[in-house]
This record gives structure tokens, sequence and C-alpha cells, in this order.
């Protein structure tokens, strides 16, 4: 009958009417999903003017502007020198992790995945420590660097368990497991050695702050998490095609032993450069690709985007309202993400009946 009244209607015989149909069916989905990808886009624009804007020192857009073209004062200095720097840093924090937990939920075909229930961040996290207790006096990319090199570290544990015989995606979502409780004492045994000085900045570290966001930081982040995005992105494809399992992938000629490994190297790459000099910041990984992934499906072209502008919004919003919240303290923005976050997460639990993933 289908087939009939789609003849009837466009004239075509039934087949290409069916044809006609589902290709109209598509430019509607991507029109839908190109009206999602802006709307993500607005929402990042407002939350940046937001975090520029709104704060304890009343500022309005006129100063904005009169910063930007280069008037002198007080103003100028909290927009630009001060909440503007934040504003980036937020940006790609949110970015870096929101992307990082795509990459880690399509390799491993996982809906908990994300940097962190791997171990990724708790090696980072570890790197960072030893950077700030023993090498921060050398540099402040000593930091970064040492961050990179123990999420690297993390990274050759967990692909170390995914070379065992007949290791699954399971096996590796428990080998991240027990590399985060390594790592996670670990750290707790280079605060125990550390003077009061340097456990305080640890303890400040894992609570996650933007406050101390400077220009010469974000250079270094945006290297880490902006540099993998473009090769992340060519991979969208072969994302697509390992979701419909591993040997279908291999049928489309989709590598995915190297798929698995580059994804772990990519993802721990951005989320070194996304915490190494803010702390550890919850629950973006895992929660901006399951929203994202509401708005836009599943496919890998349109979701990587919207995940990281999903994630750059998340952190932006969250520092915003750490700062309104209980002015004039500023609440850790670790700590707003983990409350903004857990309540979702229980969201998914209880919703779990709806298919999104």
């Amino acid at each position: 009958m289908f087939f009939r009244n789609s003849a009837a209607q466009t004239g075509y015989p039934a087949e290409d009417a069916f044809q006609i149909r589902g290709e109209q069916a598509y430019k509607r989905m991507q029109l839908r999903t190109l009206l999602g990808l802006g709307l993500l886009a607005s929402l990042l624009v407002g939350a940046g003017a937001a975090g520029v804007l709104i704060g304890t020192s009343e500022t309005s857009l006129g100063d904005l502007f009169r910063a930007i073209a280069g008037e002198q004062g007080p103003k100028s200095v909290i927009l630009l020198g001060l909440r503007l720097p934040r504003v980036v840093m937020a940006f790609l924090v949110g970015a870096g992790l929101a992307v990082g937990g795509c990459i880690c939920q399509a390799i491993l075909k996982n809906p908990l995945a994300s940097p962190f229930t791997l171990g990724v961040s708790s090696g980072a996290g570890f790197g960072a420590v030893v950077g700030i207790v023993f090498f921060r006096a050398a540099h402040h990319n000593a930091v970064a660097l040492s961050a990179f090199v123990f999420s690297l570290i993390s990274t050759l544990l967990i692909l170390g368990v995914s070379r065992l015989k007949n290791a699954g995606t399971e096996t590796l979502i428990l080998g991240g497991v027990a590399v985060m409780f390594l790592f996670s004492s670990l750290t707790s045994f280079v605060q125990y050695t550390g003077t009061m000085e340097e456990v305080q900045d640890v303890v400040f570290w894992f609570f996650g702050s933007l406050s101390k966001a400077g220009w010469s930081h974000i250079w270094v982040s945006a290297f880490m998490v902006l540099g993998p995005m473009p090769f992340v992105y060519a991979r969208a494809w072969d994302y697509n095609a390992l979701m419909s399992g591993d040997e279908t992938a291999s049928t489309l000629g989709v590598s995915v032993e190297r798929l698995r490994m580059e994804g772990i190297l990519l993802s721990s790459l951005m989320t070194a450069g996304a915490i190494c000099f803010v702390g550890v910041i919850g629950f973006v990984g895992l929660v901006a690709p399951h929203i994202s992934r509401m708005l836009v499906g599943s496919d890998h072209r349109y979701l990587l985007p919207a995940s990281a502008l999903v994630g750059a919004s998340l952190v932006t919003l969250a520092d915003v309202i750490s700062r309104i919240i209980w002015p004039p303290q500023v609440i850790p923005i670790g700590i707003m993400t983990s409350l903004l976050g857990v309540p979702f997460f229980f969201y998914l639990l209880v919703k779990k009946s709806r298919r999104f993933w």
C-alpha cells in the first residue's frame, strides 16, 4: 500500500518513489541535525558572553566593546585580562573532555566509557601532581608534560590489557578501573611525602579551578586539545562502522585494533591537555556525548562537533554558576560539574528504557 501510494503521489514507479522518499527523509534529518548544531553553537556563544560579562564586578556589553577597542581601565583588565582567558580555557577543557569521552564510548562501544573510567584522567592527574610537587619550579609547562607522559603510561597499561588473549571491551573497562585505583594510590603517596604548601596546591588542583588560567597555559592546552581534532574527525565514518560491530567494521575495511589504539592515544592527549592546568573536572567526558547523542543522533560526523559544543558550554556555564552562587567566594568548578553531572547520570539510569545509545 505504501509503495502504491508513493508511486501515485510522485508519479514515479514504486521503487523510484521509495528511493525519492528515502532521500527526502535523509535530507530532512540532515537539516534537523544542522539546526541542532546551530542551536548548540548559539548556546556556546551565549555561555561565552555570560562568562565574560557576569561576575562579582558589574560590567556591560558596552564595557566589553570599549575594552576590545583598546580603552584602558579597571574594567578592561577584568574583562580581557581575567575573564576572557577563563572562558577560552573553559571552552578548551569542555571540548577536550567531551570529545575524548565520545571517542572512548565509540571505540569501546560502552556508554559508561570516558577518560575517567579508563583511568586516563587518573594517570594525567598523577602526572600533574608529580609536576606540581617536583618540577613546577623549573617551568609551568613541566606540569602539562608530566600530565601527558603519565596519561600515556596509563594508556599503555590499558593497551597492554587489550593485548591479553580474548580481551574484550569489558576487560578494557575493568583494566581502566584498576589503573584508576593504581594512580589514585600513587597520588595519595606523593601527597603524603609533600610539604604542607605542596599538599595544599595539590588538593586545590584536584578541586578543579579556572582561576589561574592564563594565555601561556591556554596555548599549551590548545595545542594538545585542538591538534588531535582533525585526525579524530577524519575517523568519523570508521567510528560509525565500529558501532555496528567489529566484524562489520572489518568487512568495511576498518582496521579495528589500529582504530582503538589511535582512539585511546588521541583521547589521552586531549584529556591531558584539558586537565593539566585546571585540575580534575569530572562527568563532562561522560555526560556531554550522551546529551549530544540525544540532540543530533549517533552519526559521528555530527556527534563529535556536537559533543565539543556541549562540553564547552557545560564547563563555561558551570564556571559562571560557581562564581555567582556564593559571592565573593568562587566554588571550584570540579565540584560544580559533579553536582550537575550526578543528577544527569541518575536520569540516564532511570530512563534507560529510552535507547539513545
